[in-house]
């Protein structure tokens, strides 16, 4: 689809109802066009962070469970479901299933998959018994009462990754989410730990856990981009997430030190303030250019690595090193 083709009214009507925290009233999609205009634009961003939060999980050495089956549930254009073959390759599913409030978004999601991945077993509905379940943006569009229905229908899988917007508000709840879930699953990532999440201690009520994707920078110098970016208000630059990976096989150890940095370091003219998790909670610790100069430097261009070695003494940072791939 090309800036010609798409639906400027649907993507205005849509970006309207997603912001105004009115997506859950009712089924927001009107005729295919509007998931097609959707899937090449929203779409797209949501699937970038999907990106970042896979090419984590290859780094920390995760991989899906082999031989099952994929559920997108919630899929609306079926971006999750498709990142998740892209990356890791169709032959990791036995079949993909796509599920949606809306019948249509079903149809557009699973006809997508037919045409990309040429003898894979694609459908719609929900399976029996949930396997390998994607998540993606619902948490703003569920009630309380939803949401406990689908954590609990969730106990069950084998695996799940959920991401959502890194707002305040959908972070804490995927929080809650994990409380909810840990120890019927492993926790797998953001977290480096399967502990209770240090942004439920006293004093970090301030904090929420998000993180940013990255835009593919070939998108700064499309000018169909440069249109949709215009057109929408969109910043194109930021792409802040939240997410939780759980699974039922033990998360792939991780050297001792090993940190998940927290939104952006701070950074000033001297030092960095930077806020991270471990076992231990969450904390803010400085960083000194002196010390750490290479680091700084990359926390400087806003280049810092989501998982790192530390060594550290009292709240200063002293050594630092970015997580090696498939640790």
């Amino acid at each position: 689809m090309n800036e010609l083709t798409l639906d400027w009214l649907a993507l205005d009507r849509l970006r309207t109802v997603f912001l105004g925290g009115t997506a859950g009233d009712h089924d927001y999609w009107r005729g295919e066009s509007d998931l097609a205009s959707y899937d090449a634009t929203f779409a797209q961003r949501i699937g970038w962070k999907w990106d970042c939060v896979l090419y984590e999980l290859e780094r920390r050495g995760w991989t899906p469970p082999p031989g099952t089956a994929l559920l997108d549930w919630g899929c609306g254009s079926g971006i999750a479901a498709r990142a998740l073959l892209d990356f890791f390759g169709k032959e990791r599913a036995t079949k993909a299933s796509f599920w949606d409030r809306s019948a249509l978004a079903m149809r557009f999601a699973a006809d997508r998959a037919r045409d990309k991945y040429a003898g894979l077993t694609v459908d719609t509905g929900l399976p029996a018994r949930p396997e390998l379940v994607l998540i993606s943006h619902v948490l703003t569009e569920l009630t309380v009462e939803q949401t406990e229905a689908l954590v609990k229908w969730l106990e069950p899988a084998v695996a799940v990754l959920w991401v959502e917007p890194g707002t305040y508000d959908a972070s804490r709840r995927l929080v809650a989410v994990r409380e909810r879930l840990n120890g019927t699953f492993h926790v797998v990532a953001p977290c480096t730990h399967g502990a209770g999440c240090g942004m439920l201690a006293p004093g970090n009520e301030v904090h929420w856990c998000h993180h940013f994707a990255a835009t593919p920078p070939a998108v700064f110098t499309d000018p169909f981009w440069g249109r949709f970016a215009q057109a929408s208000g969109v910043d194109l630059r930021s792409l802040p997430l939240s997410f939780l990976v759980l699974d039922k096989r033990p998360a792939p150890a991780l050297p001792t030190g090993t940190v998940r940095v927290i939104g952006r370091p701070r950074v000033y003219k001297a030092h960095a303030s930077v806020l991270a998790c471990d076992a231990a909670g969450v904390g803010e610790y400085e960083l000194l250019k002196r010390r750490l100069p290479a680091m700084f430097r990359r926390f400087r261009k806003d280049d810092c690595p989501p998982l790192q070695i530390w060594t550290r003494e009292g709240g200063r940072v002293i050594e630092a090193e970015e997580l090696p791939d498939g640790t």
